[in-house]
């Protein structure tokens, strides 16, 4: 089955930008973070960054800002690594799906010790 380029090209991105968060930004507001997901469109014009933060929700609030600003940063950092002709605009969100594991678990052991230890 091929792949198409786009498929390909996110997960460039993905691997590049998880160096540069990991590595090239120095803005204190970036705390535990990591890169979950990238979407880039067909044409790649746009690629959504999904980011997923340890911490509390101000300090969440605070890395996406931080990311968002960094990302002229970021962009010229792809645009040196990845020989594109066109480099997508970037939109970092966050990805919840970390937070919605957590509660799903906590509420299956929740009925699981209530039921006394025997399968539903």
């Amino acid at each position: 089955m091929r792949f198409k380029r786009s498929q390909r090209i996110q997960e460039l991105i993905l691997e590049e930008i998880s160096k540069v968060v990991q590595s090239g930004l120095k803005d204190p507001r970036i705390g535990f973070t990591t890169i979950t997901k990238v979407e880039v469109t067909d044409n790649l014009k746009h690629a959504k960054i999904f980011v997923s933060v340890m911490g509390t929700e101000q300090e969440k609030t605070d890395t996406l800002e931080g990311l968002k600003s960094a990302k002229g940063f970021i962009r010229n950092t792809l645009g040196k690594n990845l020989y594109l002709k066109f480099l997508p605009e970037l939109e970092f969100r966050r990805d919840d799906n970390a937070d919605h594991v957590e509660k799903i678990s906590r509420i299956l052991n929740e009925l699981h010790s209530e039921s006394g230890g025997q399968p539903l």
